[in-house]
């Protein structure tokens, strides 16, 4: 720039800008024709006393704002400044523009318009409203003729801050909902008939709730063929960014599993942090994971997902690591090379080794016993540690969420007849469970090969019940678990319709209906596992009581 251009953009920090109106009319032409002669955006930061606290010079097409001081801000108030800048192409309020006063919290932002002699021709201008009380969480307020402005944008600050203390609400952080909880928009991008997209986007919203995720909004795109470097074309993804702005989300979920670059892309265009399903599944079984076992499962399993996902530490990684999909016991070694994250997971399959021959152990000293194996099994939150619970008069955590069971639990289950069996309660399957869990909880489903007895465990009252009980039949074929005999429970039986009970009964005739809640159907359950154990085993002389397998079960001790 030329010294007379510099000189002139110092001028713009001795002035005084009015907060009704937001500016004079000399003081837009000026804005206005400085910009025109440098030809790039030029803006100002100014507080509530009408001092220029920044001044701003963009490119043609915007301004980036540098980190503020967060000194003033508190749970209820803003940052206590307004931008004011000129646009050179005569657009109004741009998504950029908006994306800097929700994050930063400005006051307002206002784009002044130029015709080609750098007169100022049109003022646009918007701020924030308290939660809930729109659609957005900005007003952009109508276009104005530059000289006709009359709003007291000093007002329009302190009135919402105002409003924010006297109803005890708080602002919510960028990307956050008042409850403090991170806002999400869920993206499915796939070949398939959209119902089943939507289903699957069902069950994205619910392991988002477990994950701590407030669901903003939900975006189905059905596509030919899949983009392999943004998952789908740039024009949709503008459309996604512009549904996350206006939701005031953070985060974008995508159904399903996607590679390193891909992260890295999306992340760099949207600006957004993105996380897929399985880095989603990793993170609810972090938060989870209550004994030694469980966190060496969990960590191992992070390890391997985030392995090839050390390319280098840029800022699309930083994003990708923090927060949702995150935590847990591996957050800590993110940052380490490929070498020591190698030389972790050796480490972590040695000791999960020694807890196999453990438990391996435990379940060898049980068969001497003459103690039959049954094992509940089935989809996530089918009810699995409820029935468990019911049967055996136990309290394992059972919980109205998903992956609230992690680490196999085992109680003995005393019939009248004296017969003895040991019921244990296995993690929750999931259709396309990540194969970072898998190889990860080979130890804690190991605990399935020595079961006699299967009790597949469904949500009779779930929308997808159908789809849920061939995901695991997949699964346990896939485990290679098919030839155990099985028994299919139709369980939460109360809380179906009964217009859909028939149905039901003539899709799985076989299965056994029941409620663990209200115990209805218990004794056909009983009565069933009896008939399928092998005669004679389980004969005891003392009640039920809990079987600690090893110390490996226990909860790990707070560090």
């Amino acid at each position: 720039m030329k010294p007379s251009q510099l000189k002139a953009l110092e001028r713009l920090g001795t002035r005084r800008y009015p907060s009704v109106g937001g500016y004079t009319l000399d003081q837009a032409r000026e804005l206005c024709a400085i910009a025109f002669g440098i030809g790039r955006q030029v803006g100002l930061l100014i507080d509530r006393k009408g001092r220029p606290t920044m001044i701003l010079v963009g490119s043609q097409k915007g301004i980036l704002i540098p980190e503020l001081d967060r000194a003033r801000l508190g749970s209820a108030r803003l940052r206590g400044v307004r931008l004011l800048h000129v646009h050179l192409a005569g657009e109004g309020i741009s998504e950029e523009d908006l994306t800097d006063m929700l994050f930063l919290r400005l006051d307002s932002v206002a784009a002044l318009t130029m015709d080609g002699l750098a007169q100022p021709v049109t003022l646009h201008a918007a701020h924030l409203l308290p939660p809930g009380a729109g659609d957005a969480p900005y007003d952009v307020l109508p276009p104005r003729p530059f000289d006709r402005v009359d709003e007291d944008f000093n007002a329009l600050a302190t009135s919402l801050e105002d409003e924010l203390a006297r109803e005890g609400e708080k602002l919510a952080a960028p990307g956050t909902s008042p409850s403090g909880r991170d806002k999400a928009v869920l993206v499915s991008v796939s070949s398939a008939p959209r119902a089943a997209q939507e289903a699957s986007l069902d069950e994205l919203a619910a392991l988002a709730d477990t994950a701590g995720l407030d669901v903003a909004e939900s975006v189905v795109q059905r596509v030919a063929s899949i983009n392999p470097k943004f998952i789908l074309g740039k024009g949709k993804l503008a459309d996604i960014e512009v549904a996350a702005l206006r939701a005031g989300a953070s985060i974008l979920v995508f159904d399903g599993e996607l590679s390193p670059s891909q992260i890295r892309n999306l992340t760099e265009v949207t600006q957004l942090r993105v996380i897929d399903r399985t880095q989603l599944i990793l993170d609810i079984f972090a938060q989870h994971a209550a004994t030694r076992s469980g966190k060496l499962q969990v960590e191992m399993a992070q390890l391997k997902y985030l392995q090839p996902r050390l390319v280098r530490q840029d800022r699309a990684m930083s994003r990708l690591m923090g927060g949702i999909g995150g935590r847990g016991p591996g957050e800590t070694k993110l940052e380490v090379d490929r070498r020591r994250i190698r030389e972790r997971i050796g480490r972590i399959k040695n000791e999960l080794k020694e807890l196999r021959q453990r438990r391996a152990a435990a379940r060898a000293g049980r068969a001497r016993a003459g103690l039959p194996v049954v094992s509940l099994v089935g989809y996530t939150n089918a009810g699995k540690s409820t029935l468990l619970n019911t049967l055996t008069g136990s309290a394992v955590l059972a919980e109205n969420r998903l992956f609230a069971t992690l680490d196999p639990t085992s109680r003995r289950l005393r019939f009248p007849s004296d017969r003895e069996i040991i019921l244990t309660d296995t993690v929750g399957f999931i259709r396309e469970l990540p194969k970072e869990l898998k190889e990860a909880f080979r130890a804690t489903l190991e605990e399935l090969e020595a079961a006699d007895l299967l009790v597949a465990v469904a949500d009779a009252s779930h929308p997808e019940v159908d789809g849920q009980v061939a995901a695991v039949a997949d699964i346990l074929q896939e485990m290679e678990l098919g030839d155990i005999p099985r028994l299919l429970v139709l369980n939460k039986w109360d809380a179906v319709p009964d217009d859909l009970r028939g149905p039901l009964k003539n899709a799985f005739p076989d299965a056994i209906t029941l409620s663990a809640r209200t115990r209805d159907g218990l004794s056909t359950l009983t009565d069933a596992i009896l008939d399928r154990v092998r005669p004679g085993f389980g004969v005891r002389d003392f009640g039920p009581q809990p079987v600690v397998s090893d110390e490996a079960d226990r909860p790990a001790e707070a560090s």
